[in-house]
């Protein structure tokens, strides 16, 4: 039994690791990206290509064009302030977006019948297009910031709010019990269920809202303002100037980019300290 038991041992020890899947990864990886810079340079080429021959110029212009008027723009003290100003008024409405709907929801999710007396007129509330309270919003706010911040908000209080609220509806109960039984309290449940079970609803609003925060301040700007992105889009509009055009967009497109990588990376970070990170790859 003991020379077997050795030499299960000893080809144990000789037997080869297994194989590492990290090289493997790190190429699927850059296959993609390379697959995503190879589909963006065809676009390109065909828009290039066929602006002027296939499609009005004056309508779409040209990647060259708007290469020119983006590089006019972020070399201009002008265009830095505009992106500059949509950009915090995107960040303050989409934190006190934030912030009211996890206070809405937490109290309406914790409170039943309170939850159940206001949930239609929020249903209702919820219904109206943000974009027509733009105008309610300039009255009370003029054509300044806030205005702008508060539509921002109101996109994104709302899908906070049902995601928090529903999540509080759906908790199970018997995890909640099974915590007070072992002498838990409410910090208990709150830690222990409450929290790990809206992580993930949560964040999926955050990244829901952050693109309605973006749309509600550029929509403010192009009803009325005096600067912004959204206020350049217009006015590049009314010009037809359609490069100026593509290069706001790119702006945003490049703010909503980077807004979803920091939400992405905070969502990846708190779900691995609350380790849900394993059970969301499962």
């Amino acid at each position: 039994m003991a020379t077997v038991t050795g030499k299960a041992v000893t080809e144990s020890r000789n037997a080869a690791p297994p194989p590492r899947r990290t090289p493997t990864r790190w190429r699927g990886t850059a296959t993609v990206v390379a697959l995503r810079l190879l589909v963006i340079v065809v676009a390109l080429v065909l828009w290039q290509v066929m602006s002027g021959p296939v499609v009005p110029e004056y309508a779409v212009s040209k990647p060259t064009d708007v290469a020119q008027a983006l590089s006019e723009m972020l070399g201009s003290a002008t265009g830095w302030t505009d992106i500059k100003v949509t950009a915090v008024e995107v960040l303050a409405g989409f934190g006190l977006g934030v912030a009211a709907g996890t206070v809405m929801g937490l109290v309406l999710g914790s409170f039943p019948l309170l939850g159940r007396v206001l949930e239609p007129l929020v249903a209702a509330l919820n219904g109206i297009p943000k974009i027509a309270l733009a105008p309610l919003f300039l009255l009370f706010f003029g054509i300044g910031s806030w205005s702008k911040i508060t539509i921002a908000m109101t996109g994104v209080a709302f899908v906070v709010f049902y995601n928090i609220y529903l999540g509080l509806r759906l908790r199970e109960r018997e995890l909640v019990e099974v915590v007070q039984v072992m002498g838990g309290r409410k910090h208990h449940v709150l830690g222990y269920v409450t929290i790990p079970t809206l992580a993930a609803p949560f964040f999926a609003a955050l990244k829901t809202g952050g693109p309605l925060a973006i749309l509600g301040v550029i929509g403010g700007e192009f009803i009325a303002s005096s600067e912004g992105v959204g206020h350049e889009l217009f006015t590049a509009a009314q010009n037809l100037d359609a490069a100026a055009e593509f290069a706001g967009l790119i702006v945003l497109v490049a703010l909503t980019l980077a807004l979803n990588g920091v939400l992405t990376a905070l969502d990846t970070y708190a779900l691995k300290r609350l380790g849900l990170a394993a059970r969301r790859r499962a």
